[in-house]
């Protein structure tokens, strides 16, 4: 028997070596890409292309504003961050350009 550290995959159901499911590229990864095409991944800077209005925050984010440090969640159309005033702000990707 060899000394493989084995990792359950939830997919498959079955315990594979570590090093066989490190080597296989990430099927479930979402590109997000933004009103022009760009692809996003977190961390990024993107920028409103257009005014959009928060619900329950009552307040307007403008065009043009910055918002820094996005993060990624698992929807291709969804993008979470942070901006002064507003907790759990999520994104459509179809509004923001990337900087």
């Amino acid at each position: 028997m060899s000394d493989d550290d084995y990792v359950y995959d939830e997919a498959s159901g079955e315990w594979v070596p570590a090093s066989q499911l490190s080597a296989a590229p990430a099927e479930n990864a979402v590109e997000v890409r933004d009103s022009v095409g760009n692809l996003l991944a977190d961390g990024d800077q993107v920028t409103l292309i257009k005014d959009l209005t928060v619900k329950g925050a009552g307040q307007t984010l403008k065009r043009g504003t910055l918002i820094k440090s996005i993060r990624l969640t698992g929807d291709a159309q969804e993008i979470d961050c942070k901006f002064d005033g507003i907790k759990g702000l999520v994104l459509r990707a179809e509004f923001v350009r990337k900087r």
